[in-house]
């Protein structure tokens, strides 16, 4: 049976040097010999005929049971990064360009996304103990792609600065309502109101985050000023001067883009401004992960500009700046592996060692695909009002700036429990 993996990977792995060892204890050498080895252990037959039958869902679950290993000092981040670096899609074997085909034809099924069914497929992964999210995101619990101004930033520099280019990019001014559809554990709603002086408005379909988000508020003054719903936004019936949303669109599905930017633009003012943050899929249309679907983000696909601008012009809204942050998420990928891998005793405490490896293999396939697969970010500001913004960018700045004096001063407060 390993014969199939066999000619795959020689098919394949065209650079680096992978070094397999089969279910019999034979190690086969694959690659041009360059950099340094890395080490993948294939334990049994019916593992190597899962990989090779669909390695897309079968590779990480594999490496969850403990049926593929790595030894030697190699870690699952650099048999990932190998296989991505080195083998163009068009290599790929026909069996897996099946597997997808059928993926891709099936996505609007796997990815109906009604209000009931929204709610359980958040629930899923955001009301995880907020325990797990302490051991490797910021102390404000950014779940989102950061923004490095500098090369050599930290994370809490880089995720401030987030929430910082966002809120510039709004032109907020004082007094004014603002949603934040998919707040989280309302870290950037929270930035909003106390650095804007905005009325925010934050909806959430995760129970966990909803409930620490109002008890941040709470213990930071601004209850008056920001409050977080547990609620589906489509259930939302008044307007708003600003509407931003990050890391949500990922869930909505391509079948409901249209009833998302109808619903938004029915929200939103007549001159209002709206930014939205999403994951990018640089390559055009595609499909879900068929692990990722089946353990992380069920209901979950990361779109393709070209999916989505259709739908915000057939919206009768005006898309007015779009920027793509192209590395951003691999650097952020990267500290949110180096600190889950820190405090892996803590997180096996708090699950399993297979959730262990199931994070592991989460994080580093994820900033894989950020890193060589050409997924990135992109941010769209869109109005109904073409006259309502400046002339030219040079606002998006200014405001970074005159921000940047005021969160300077203030403290970073660390997210609080309500365990």
């Amino acid at each position: 049976m390993y014969g199939f993996l066999d000619r795959a990977f020689n098919t394949l792995v065209t650079q680096g040097t992978l070094r397999v060892t089969d279910p019999g204890g034979i190690v086969h050498e694959y690659g041009d010999g360059s950099g340094v080895p890395v080490n993948l252990h294939i334990k049994t037959p019916l593992a190597a005929a899962k990989v090779a039958a669909d390695a897309d869902l079968y590779f990480g679950e594999l490496y969850m049971d403990g049926s593929l290993g790595v030894s030697g000092g190699t870690t699952i981040y650099d048999i990932i990064a190998l296989l991505m670096e080195s083998t163009p899609t068009h290599r790929l074997p026909k069996v897996a360009k099946a597997a997808y085909a059928v993926r891709k034809a099936l996505k609007r099924v796997d990815q109906y996304n009604p209000v009931g069914k929204a709610k359980s497929n958040v629930a899923h992964h955001y009301d995880l103990s907020g325990a797990l999210y302490d051991l490797f995101l910021d102390r404000d619990r950014q779940y989102s792609c950061a923004y490095f101004e500098t090369d050599d930033g930290s994370l809490e520099d880089a995720q401030l600065a987030k929430k910082r280019h966002l809120a510039a990019k709004l032109d907020i001014k004082p007094g004014m309502k603002v949603l934040d559809i998919g707040s989280g554990w309302g870290g950037l709603g929270l930035y909003i109101a106390e650095i804007c002086g905005a009325e925010v408005t934050g909806v959430t379909l995760s129970e966990e985050q909803h409930k620490l988000s109002n008890e941040r508020a709470r213990q930071r003054g601004v209850s008056d000023r920001a409050q977080f719903h547990l609620k589906d936004y489509r259930h939302l019936d008044q307007t708003f001067d600003r509407i931003v949303s990050v890391g949500m669109f990922e869930h909505v599905g391509v079948g409901h883009f249209k009833e998302f930017f109808t619903k938004v633009n029915g929200l939103l003012k007549n001159d209002g401004v709206a930014v939205l943050h999403s994951i990018n899929r640089s390559d055009g249309p595609g499909a879900t992960s068929a692990w990722i679907k089946k353990y992380i983000f069920p209901g979950g696909y990361i779109p393709a500009l070209s999916e989505v601008l259709p739908h915000i012009e057939k919206a009768g809204l005006y898309v007015t700046d779009v920027e793509i942050l192209r590395l951003h998420y691999a650097k952020t990928l990267r500290e949110w592996g180096n600190r889950f891998a820190a405090q892996r005793d803590r997180a096996r405490e708090l699950y399993d060692e297979r959730f262990c490896r199931m994070w592991e293999f989460y994080l580093a396939a994820s900033e894989c695909a950020f890193r060589f697969g050409g997924m990135n970010n992109f941010q769209i500001q869109f109005v109904k009002n073409q006259n309502v913004l400046p002339l030219t960018r040079n606002y998006i700045t200014e405001e970074e700036e005159r921000m940047r004096v005021i969160d300077s001063k203030l403290p970073r407060l660390k997210s609080v429990s309500v365990d």
